[in-house]
């Protein structure tokens, strides 16, 4: 045993040479609390755990350092030494995964983004005129429609006139057919009168077992019709200013109708239209009773303009 090993006061100086035995508590103490030598380094050997110690040492610096990594991230220090964390867009901020691709319009480059919203506001601003066009034409007389009356009635008339038929006390209780006939100038110049035409029961047949029949099918004729007869009198003549319209507008359909349904080897010169009307026949069970043969309406020829002979309708 050497003189290090007889008394722990005494320590070993370079080269082996042994050094003053020190006071108990002298800095350079080995059981001194703080464990500094006497040049006032810190002692190596200080706080130093026995070799059976070490792999639990090691665990828990492994686990300190695990720690360390899913802390949040602090910045710099504050104002009283407290220390601040860092947001996610400073320094050490964990990486946001990209976000996913635009669709709709905000995929569209600026320049078709403009054209789209151009589109939307163009709409819209159609769908605002149009409601207030409706409006007005069912609204009272007031200032509006009686300085532009006839803005309002021709864009509305015919095709979203509005009426109160649905909740009428008295449905309608007959059958009314649309039929024409016309006069065709053939190949030859020679000038041929058809047969009628009963354009109702062609709009009957394609409605009839069609789960899904198209508006013009269901309403198209049957409403000219109705506009004609509500801007006509008994003996045919137009009253008030919608007279001539519900002419022009009953005339192209029927002239449209026929170059579609009933190709003619030749160009329409004159049409005719009458109405045929015949009375619902009452239920088995009932008293009452009524005529079953049909009543016509006939118009006069009409005669069909340029465009319209030309097939500029179809």
């Amino acid at each position: 045993m050497d003189a290090y090993d007889e008394d722990p006061g005494v320590r070993s100086g370079p080269g082996g040479s042994v050094g003053a035995r020190l006071p108990e508590g002298s800095p350079a103490d080995p059981a001194s609390p703080t464990g500094t030598d006497a040049t006032g380094g810190v002692d190596p050997a200080a706080g130093e755990e026995p070799d059976g110690d070490r792999g639990g040492q090691a665990a828990r610096a492994a686990g300190r350092d695990e720690q360390a990594r899913t802390a949040t991230p602090q910045g710099p220090a504050g104002p009283g030494g407290a220390t601040r964390p860092v947001t996610a867009a400073g320094p050490g901020a964990p990486v946001l995964p990209p976000s996913g691709p635009r669709t709709g319009v905000a995929a569209l480059s600026p320049r078709y983004q403009v054209a789209a919203a151009a589109v939307v506001a163009v709409v819209a601003v159609a769908a605002c005129v149009h409601l207030l066009m409706v409006f007005l034409s069912l609204a009272p007389a007031n200032t509006v429609t009686k300085q532009h009356g006839k803005a309002v009635e021709e864009w509305v008339y015919p095709e979203f006139e509005q009426n109160w038929k649905l909740f009428a006390p008295n449905p309608l209780q007959q059958n009314i057919a649309v039929q024409v006939r016309a006069v065709v100038r053939t190949k030859s110049a020679g000038l041929r009168t058809t047969g009628w035409t009963d354009l109702s029961a062609q709009d009957g047949a394609a409605i009839d077992g069609n789960l899904v029949p198209s508006h013009a099918q269901q309403n198209e004729l049957r409403r000219a019709w109705d506009f004609f007869t509500a801007t006509h009198s008994a003996d045919n003549r137009p009253v008030g200013m919608r007279g001539s319209l519900s002419e022009q507008y009953l005339r192209r359909i029927v002239v449209m109708r026929l170059y579609r349904t009933s190709p003619a080897d030749g160009v329409i010169q004159r049409v005719q239209i009458r109405s045929s009307t015949t009375n619902v026949q009452p239920p088995r069970w009932s008293g009452e009773r009524v005529s079953d043969k049909p009543v016509y309406r006939v118009l006069p020829w009409w005669t069909v303009t340029a465009d319209e002979a030309a097939g500029g309708v179809k």
